[in-house]
C-alpha cells in the first residue's frame, strides 16, 4: 500500500493501481502542495480547492485466511439442509455466507450507477481484472464472463442510463453480474472446482417492487418444464428470458448466457468434483433461484458419466419467486438447496404474495393456491434482525434494513438465539454506510460515502477535464453458440 499526504488529509492508494489524484475546479485561487511519498518524492504547486470526495477501489474487512471446507463443504452447502447449523450459527456457514455475500456486493461495487457517465449500466472494469480491481484476489476465483441482460422488460428499476444518449456505451443492455470458478489452490481447500455465478440486485432501494406485475405465470415455453403447474413471477421470467437481437451484449438472452458458460465449464471440469453456487441480494436472489431452477430442469447438474453436480443457492433480501409446484420441483424433483438470508424488518422478503403465502394457513393455501398470485419461498430462512445489533440505528428506514452491507454485517455479529451479537470476523462497520444512512451517529461514519472522485472526471494534460475511455467489454465469448449447440437452443435464438 502506498500513502499520499494532501495537505492535512491521508488518503491510502492501491500500488497495484493507484488512481490519478486530480484537483477539482474551484473559485478559490489558494495554493496546495501535493506531496506524493510513493517512490521519490515530488512536489508540485496547484492553484484550486482539493476535492474530498476520494473513493478508493473497495474497502474490504480483513482478509480471512482460506479456510479448508474440503471434508465438510457439502453439509455447509444444505445436504441436511443446514440442520444445526443455523442455531448457533456455525463458524464456517457463517464465512461461506460471507463469502458469497462478497460476491454478491462485488456486483453494486463495480456497477456504474452515474447517469452523468456515458458507461452507465455498465460494469466499470474489464472481467479479467474485476477481482484485482475489487480487491479481491484473495478469494481465488477467477470470473470466466460477464452476464448482460436487455432493458426491454417490465422491471424498468432495475436498468440504469446514461443522460448523454449519443454516447451511451449500449441503449439497451444492463450489466447482469458474472460467472467465476474456483482456481487450483481454492478448489483444493473446497474440497471441488466451485462455479460461482453472482446476480446483480438493486443496492438498498426497494422501488422495484412497484415495477412487478405481482402475476405467476408458466415457465414454458421461455423454459421447457415437463410439469405446466410450475409458475414464477411474470417480471423476473422477462428479465431472465429476454433478449434483444440488434445489441451486442444482448442479443442472447441473459438465461442462455448462464446455460452455456455453466455448460463449457462443467465440460472444462469434467475429470473433477465441481459445485455450482449461485449468489445475489434483493432482485439478484430472484434471478439466482430461478437460474438455478432452469440449471436443473434443463440437466446440467448431472455429467455426461452420470454423476452428479451439487447446485446450491444463498441469497440475502430476496422476494418470493414462484408458486408452490416451482418450490417442489426445485426442491424434491431437482434437489437444489437454498438457504435464504432474510431481515426480518425488510418488506422485500415478504413479497410478492403479500396475502396468499406459505406462511398461510394450510387449508387456506390449499383452497386458493391456483390464484395467480399465490407465492411460496423456497429453501431453508436464516432470519436476523438489525435491532440487536448495537451499532445499527434500530428505527433506520426501509432501504437501511435491506442493504446488503447491513446483511452482511449482521451475519458477521450473529451468534444464535439469545446469544448476544458479537462480531466473529472484526468485519468494518463503516461498510455498512456506504449506500445509506444506518450506523449509529456515535462511529462517526457519514452516511453514502461511497463516490467517485470528481465524478469520474479526469484532467488530461491540455487541462481540459474529461472522462477517460474505458477498455471495451467482451460481449460473448466466441464458442457461445457451440454450447448452445450442444444444449439444443441455438435454434432458439433465431
Amino acid at each position: 500500500m502506498a500513502t499520499t499526504s494532501i495537505s492535512n488529509m491521508v488518503v491510502t492508494l492501491e500500488a497495484m493501481n493507484p488512481p490519478k489524484l486530480q484537483a477539482a475546479p474551484a473559485a478559490s485561487s489558494s495554493s496546495h502542495t501535493l506531496v506524493t511519498t510513493t517512490g521519490k518524492p515530488s512536489i508540485m504547486t496547484c492553484k484550486a480547492a482539493i476535492s474530498t470526495q476520494l473513493k478508493p477501489e473497495r474497502p474490504m474487512p480483513p482478509k480471512q485466511e482460506q479456510l479448508d471446507i474440503s471434508s465438510v463443504w457439502r453439509k455447509l452447502h444444505g445436504e441436511d439442509k443446514w440442520a444445526g447449523l443455523l442455531d448457533p450459527l456455525d463458524p464456517g456457514l457463517r464465512l461461506e455466507i460471507i463469502r458469497y455475500g462478497e460476491m454478491a456486493q462485488a456486483t453494486y461495487d463495480s456497477f456504474d450507477y452515474d447517469p452523468y457517465s456515458k458507461y452507465c449500466g455498465s460494469c466499470r472494469y474489464p472481467h479479467e481484472k474485476l477481482f484485482e480491481y475489487l480487491d479481491m484476489t484473495h478469494m481465488g476465483y477467477t470470473v470466466s464472463r460477464y452476464i448482460y441482460a436487455t432493458a426491454n422488460v417490465s422491471l424498468p428499476s432495475f436498468f440504469k442510463r446514461s443522460r448523454f444518449p449519443h454516447k451511451m456505451w449500449s441503449d439497451r443492455a444492463n450489466w447482469a453480474g458474472y460467472i467465476a470458478v474456483s482456481d487450483d489452490q481454492t478448489s483444493k481447500s473446497l474440497g471441488r472446482r466451485d462455479i460461482a455465478i453472482a446476480w446483480r440486485g438493486t443496492v438498498t432501494h426497494t422501488e422495484w417492487l412497484a415495477d412487478l406485475t405481482n402475476y405467476l405465470r408458466p415457465l414454458s415455453p421461455e423454459i421447457p418444464c415437463g410439469d405446466q403447474g410450475v409458475k414464477v413471477e411474470a417480471g423476473f421470467m422477462d428479465l431472465y428470458t429476454d433478449k434483444s437481437p440488434q445489441c451486442r451484449f444482448c442479443k442472447y438472452s441473459a438465461r442462455h448466457q448462464v446455460l452455456s458458460e455453466v455448460r463449457k465449464l462443467v465440460e472444462k471440469y469434467k475429470d473433477e468434483e465441481v459445485s455450482i453456487t449461485i449468489t445475489g441480494h434483493s432482485l439478484g436472489s430472484a434471478l439466482a433461484v430461478l437460474s438455478a431452477f432452469d440449471l436443473a430442469e434443463t440437466g446440467l447438474n448431472v455429467k455426461k458419466d452420470g454423476s452428479g453436480i451439487h447446485i446450491s443457492v444463498i441469497t440475502f433480501a430476496g422476494p418470493r419467486v414462484g408458486n408452490w409446484r416451482f418450490k417442489e420441483r426445485l426442491e424434491l424433483d431437482h434437489g437444489v438447496k437454498v438457504l435464504r438470508v432474510v431481515n426480518t424488518h425488510d418488506i422485500v422478503p415478504k413479497s410478492p404474495g403479500f396475502i396468499i403465502n406459505e406462511s398461510s394457513p394450510e387449508w387456506v393455501y390449499r383452497l386458493f393456491k391456483w390464484l395467480p398470485w399465490s407465492y411460496a419461498h423456497v429453501g431453508v430462512q436464516l432470519e436476523l434482525n438489525h435491532r440487536d445489533s448495537p451499532e445499527l440505528n434500530p428505527n433506520g428506514d426501509a432501504s437501511c434494513a435491506h442493504n446488503l452491507e447491513a446483511y452482511l454485517h449482521l451475519i458477521d455479529g450473529y451468534q444464535g438465539s439469545n446469544l448476544g451479537f458479537k462480531s466473529a470476523t472484526e468485519r468494518d462497520v463503516a461498510l455498512v454506510n456506504k449506500s445509506c444512512d444506518f450506523v449509529k451517529d456515535e462511529h462517526s461514519v457519514p452516511p453514502v460515502w461511497w463516490q467517485d472522485m470528481n465524478k469520474g472526471l479526469v484532467r488530461g494534460s491540455d487541462g481540459l477535464w474529461r472522462q477517460p475511455e474505458r477498455p471495451r467489454h467482451v460481449d460473448h465469448p466466441e464458442d457461445i453458440d457451440h454450447h448452445l449447440n450442444q444444449l439444443g437452443l441455438l435454434q432458439s435464438q433465431s
